[in-house]
């Protein structure tokens, strides 16, 4: 099973040592194999090696490299250009590479858009897709968002249009999704929905009681009802 992920970056000096940096600090499941800022290197590089994520300054693509780069991306590689303009961000789009960052690169924007290509990679990779721990998901906030490891969400509730998601750090974020987003996007792990209400992480199921349709303990003590519909298909899941 894959334990990290590699980075590549092509990208001028200076835009490429923040790219590193923020990629360090934000997305720590990253390892960054190969860095420049001469195409020429690059593709001597790729030609060899098929990178995860790639991060590329869109001035320095001509039409050969442009041709590796989609090569590459049909190997499951998430490429996300750096550019200084939306109109060549709008021709990478057309060319079939939807992902860019405009410069100066916004923090945030960098942290929405690779977490995009990583799930992206996650959905088109067995190995990823079985390993939770490398995987995170944001969770808007008022303030922002809250960017969390999967296997941290103890439980996902309903609660109208919103959403409450439990954390094994006894915190509780509300996000104005709904528990059906919530269910679809984290299909690819081990939840499963229990009741209209209830979305439950099965790595901190503690206890299953028997009833009609029953009960479950949770790692944060939470007591939650299994619904009687969903009874054969969530027991079916644990046995």
């Amino acid at each position: 099973m894959k334990n990290n992920l590699n980075a590549c970056i092509i990208n001028a000096h200076d835009d490429g040592d923040y790219i590193s940096l923020l990629l360090k600090n934000q997305f720590p499941e990253f390892e960054i194999s190969f860095q420049t800022d001469n195409m020429e290197h690059a593709s001597d590089y790729l030609s060899k090696n098929v990178p995860d994520l790639l991060f590329v300054d869109f001035q320095l693509v001509d039409k050969t490299a442009f041709e590796l780069l989609l090569k590459i991306k049909k190997n499951s590689s998430q490429i996300i250009f750096i550019t200084d303009s939306e109109k060549s961000a709008i021709q990478a789009i057309k060319n079939g590479i939807p992902d860019y960052l405009l410069k100066p690169i916004n923090e945030l924007d960098f942290v929405l858009t690779v977490n995009k290509a990583i799930e992206n990679f996650r959905k088109n990779n067995f190995s990823l897709a079985n390993n939770p721990v490398q995987n995170k998901i944001n969770l808007p906030t008022l303030q922002g968002f809250k960017r969390v490891n999967v296997d941290e969400i103890i439980r996902c509730e309903a609660y109208s249009n919103y959403t409450f998601i439990y954390l094994l750090d006894k915190s509780k974020v509300m996000v104005s999704k709904t528990l059906y987003d919530f269910e679809k996007n984290l299909s690819g792990y081990n939840f499963f929905r229990i009741h209209h209400k209830h979305l439950i992480n099965l790595e901190h199921l503690k206890e299953y009681i028997k009833g009609k349709g029953g009960q479950v303990v949770m790692a944060d003590n939470s007591v939650l009802d299994v619904s009687i519909r969903k009874k054969n298909d969530f027991l079916h899941k644990i046995a």
